[in-house]
């Protein structure tokens, strides 16, 4: 993959061309004092000091954004945070955001890689986990798509399964021409209106999930996977006898 198709999957990249499929956001540039700051672990300083100026650039924007807000940075977000864990990542003061996007070693990791060059701002939705999916695009064309959250069995998507492949084949065929980069995942939901969102772009391979795909290249990808879902549970009935 060359440098200009993998820069293609940061988000101030990638916005811009997807913007009508995705949700509203604002950007705001680090300076290489504030990526500093960051790898330093500076979460607060005095009035004057780089990690103060980052928190004042962050108010006007956040202020914009009604209710709770969602940060990431160009490539991931702090998903490794007790925020995340807690609140599935909703701030709602720049000190928060900033907070937890310096306590992020996923973000620290990214910065000190020198991936790290703004901070996006959205508005933070509480999505249903059942509507959000990974899709595995190759070649420009849809060749599965898994259930994002594998935490448990979600009985209604049985009955959406071809009506969610059929609008994400549809919906990939229709912005395919968009993406300089043909073989990638993205990560999408579908609103309860029958829209799709792009919520992350990543690369085909590791260090992506490749979630009920479970292998990348092992796959005859001339036939479509379809949609993969988690089996329900199985239930055992009749006499169980069981020894230890």
């Amino acid at each position: 993959m060359d440098q200009t198709n993998h820069d293609f999957l940061r988000m101030p990249v990638w916005y811009p061309v997807l913007a009508n499929h995705t949700f509203l956001t604002s950007f705001v540039r680090l300076s290489d004092d504030a990526v500093k700051a960051m790898l330093d672990l500076q979460i607060t300083g005095p009035k004057k000091s780089v990690v103060a100026s980052m928190i004042d650039e962050l108010r006007l924007p956040m202020s914009n954004i009604p209710g709770n807000c969602f940060t990431c940075v160009d490539n991931c977000a702090p998903t490794d945070t007790e925020r995340f864990a807690g609140k599935r990542g909703a701030v709602y003061s720049p000190e928060s955001a900033w907070k937890y996007l310096v306590l992020s070693e996923k973000v620290r990791r990214a910065a000190a890689a020198g991936e790290v060059q703004y901070i996006c701002l959205r508005p933070f939705r509480r999505m249903n986990r059942a509507r959000e999916f990974r899709l595995f695009i190759r070649e420009g064309k849809l060749f599965a798509m898994s259930q994002y959250s594998l935490s448990r069995y979600f009985r209604q998507l049985d009955e959406l399964k071809e009506q969610y492949w059929q609008m994400a084949d549809d919906f990939i065929n229709h912005i395919s021409w968009l993406l300089p980069l043909k073989t990638l995942v993205m990560d999408i939901y579908f609103t309860s209106d029958d829209q799709i969102l792009v919520i992350d772009l990543n690369p085909w391979g590791g260090p992506t999930e490749p979630l009920l795909l479970r292998q990348w290249d092992q796959h005859d990808f001339s036939t479509p996977l379809g949609c993969l879902l988690m089996t329900p549970p199985t239930r055992i009935t009749g006499d169980v006898n069981v020894s230890f």
